[in-house]
């Protein structure tokens, strides 16, 4: 496998988002965009943070982590909100540089800025209508996935 091909493997896309519609409908746009990628959802803070960084049955840290291009985060999940794993992923060596999109309903300012305190890449609100979350689906794939570039061995494919 060439390094191109290990580089376009590690783009997966982690959706962390608790409403069912959400999910269908990031994942439905995602597809339209790249096949390539896959989407994993997981539906509060405690899972995300535990597909990051949980422990596999033998002990070993799974390597998860390395094979993601994107974390889109709501900010109002159950048990841990997206706030809290945004500073765990930026207190984390390995996801510290990670690209974390706030992906939320919410346009409250406080809570807009306390995303970019704590290190969001961006904030995007969610739109109600079907066509305009499809095309900033498609935005976001292009830019994040295809456009920028992060640290490691994709970097200089």
């Amino acid at each position: 496998m060439t390094s191109r091909a290990l580089c376009m493997d590690k783009l997966n896309i982690l959706l962390v988002e608790d409403n069912p519609d959400d999910q269908l409908l990031a994942i439905r746009a995602f597809e339209q965009v790249d096949k390539k990628n896959k989407v994993v959802v997981v539906e509060d803070g405690e899972q995300a943070l535990d597909y990051l960084y949980g422990q596999e049955a033998t002990g070993a840290q799974t390597d998860r982590a390395s094979r993601l291009g994107i974390i889109l985060l709501d900010i109002k999940l159950p048990k841990l909100n997206g706030l809290e794993v945004l500073k765990a992923v930026r207190q984390h060596p390995e996801t510290q540089w990670m690209p974390v999109i706030m992906f939320t309903s919410s346009d409250e300012p406080a809570e807009m800025l306390e995303a970019y305190r704590l290190g969001a890449n961006s904030y995007i609100k969610k739109p109600l209508d079907y066509k305009q979350f499809v095309n900033q689906m498609d935005v976001l794939a292009k830019y994040w996935l295809k456009l920028n570039k992060v640290p490691g061995e994709c970097l200089n494919s």
